[in-house]
């Protein structure tokens, strides 16, 4: 089997019991392994107790901050694979997580956000996870306490925070109706909808630009899917359109030779996308539809504006100094995720600084590997020297077309990063419908994987 379908039909819940071998091989018994091969199915229709080893010899309380894709993941990996002695807490005030994998494709219509809807009722019915409703107002590391919202506080041993991203301020002038249109839906919820009613509002006559910060940005290939799926639209429903990307970056950030081709050939979207690189967002008038950049000055019907990323707020708004790296992402120890400012404080997902690309898929296995070393940890034990991670990723082209990624990063202890092995980065061979129908099965197994 290739690597394509490797990763499409195991996905990350082949490489998450990898990281689980050498912990549950530790444990008395050696039945554990068997439990939880099992318990990486959605449809096991199990019980906690049948989802879960007893006792492992890891003992503690452990609070998550965020129920996204590295919040959600790291809670179930810590109960599945620590046992009932690990109490883990997800504080997350929403009720559902709203994927933003394929929430471009909500622009299109091609998928609707309820479709991307995933609640936290399996980690508590299968797994044990305690789910708080609420919001977090503060961090105390020296009690060890989280502040939230209804005055409340929860005491930890280990504290995990995957808050996600937040953005800057776009430069922007203008009526407030006008800017109120111009959105960045880099969060799948209100601004996606929002973006889509404009596509939606688009003649043939009309100019969709898209504008893409310096990295690093959430998800490489995102913005460059963006421009496909939406030149797709336009051409398929509209009859004709242009879509503009403006990069302020020198060059496509990810699968260089896919993008390229789909931006250039004739026969995918050479004649509907213009994109031009080195072009910094300087100002948008957004009453004339008008922005301008280090490469010049563009005019367009609809303005999809990302703004330079950051660190959740739960990060750079605190007063605990976990915002240690440029003042906008949280430093971490890559063989823990512990944070390099705060100790018995873990931080994963995007908002971690490391070599690794911020994306739904790397953020699960970053989970995994915290999970793992915090039961050891638990257990007073030496945490995995060499953990393994991969971010894999496919990105749709056309309605029935997609591309794919894949690279497999290796702690290197010279750099205290994780670097890629092999070749690095790969991607598909080409545009396909084949990858499409990979893609499907793809974000299946790494939804399920996380919230099943």
């Amino acid at each position: 089997m290739d690597r394509r379908k490797f990763l499409a039909h195991f996905g990350v819940g082949a490489l998450g019991m990898v990281l689980a071998g050498p912990l549950l091989a530790e444990d008395k018994g050696g039945g554990n392994a068997k439990s939880n091969s099992g318990a990486s199915s959605s449809k096991t229709g199990a019980t906690v107790g049948s989802l879960m080893p007893g006792n492992t010899g890891a003992n503690g309380r452990i609070v998550v901050i965020g129920g996204g894709m590295a919040g959600a993941t790291v809670a179930k990996y810590l109960r599945m694979w620590g046992g009932t002695g690990v109490d883990v807490t997800l504080v997350e005030p929403n009720a559902a997580y709203y994927s933003n994998i394929f929430s471009n494709m909500v622009l299109t219509g091609e998928r609707t956000l309820g479709q991307l809807a995933f609640q936290y009722s399996s980690l508590t019915s299968k797994y044990g996870v305690k789910w708080v409703a609420k919001s977090v107002t503060a961090i105390d590391p020296v009690s060890q306490r989280v502040m939230l919202s209804d005055g409340n506080s929860l005491p930890y041993d280990r504290l995990v925070i995957a808050p996600g991203v937040e953005f800057d301020a776009l430069p922007m002038s203008g009526a407030a109706a006008a800017q109120a249109k111009v959105v960045h839906a880099w969060k799948a919820g209100p601004q996606t909808t929002s973006l889509q009613a404009q596509i939606a509002a688009m003649t043939s006559k009309d100019t969709f630009i898209l504008t893409i910060p310096a990295k690093p940005y959430r998800c490489p290939p995102g913005p460059y899917e963006r421009a496909c799926v939406v030149a797709d639209y336009l051409k398929r429903v509209k009859g004709g359109g242009k879509v503009i990307v403006l990069d302020a970056n020198p060059g496509i950030q990810a699968e260089v030779n896919n993008f390229t081709k789909a931006f250039t050939d004739p026969k995918l979207h050479g004649n509907t996308i213009t994109y031009v690189p080195n072009a910094s967002l300087i100002s948008i008038d957004a009453d004339r539809g008008k922005v301008s950049t280090t490469a010049g000055a563009f005019t367009g019907k609809v303005i999809n504006a990302i703004p330079p990323h950051k660190a959740g707020r739960v990060i750079t708004d605190s007063a605990t100094g976990l915002a240690n790296v440029a003042g906008r992402w949280a430093g971490v120890n890559m063989l823990t995720y512990e944070s390099t400012a705060v100790p018995n404080v873990h931080v994963i997902g995007d908002a971690a600084a490391t070599s690794q690309p911020k994306a739904g898929h790397i953020a699960n296995a970053e989970a995994k590997v915290c999970a793992d070393a915090i039961i050891h940890l638990l257990r007073g034990e030496a945490v995995n020297p060499a953990p393994i991670t991969n971010s894999a990723c496919f990105t749709p082209i056309t309605r029935g077309t997609a591309s794919w990624l894949s690279v497999v990063y290796r702690y290197d202890p010279a750099s205290a990063s994780m670097l890629p092995t092999g070749n690095g980065v790969t991607e598909s061979a080409g545009i396909s419908s084949d990858n499409y129908e990979q893609m499907l099965k793809w974000f299946s197994n790494l939804m399920s994987d996380t919230f099943s």
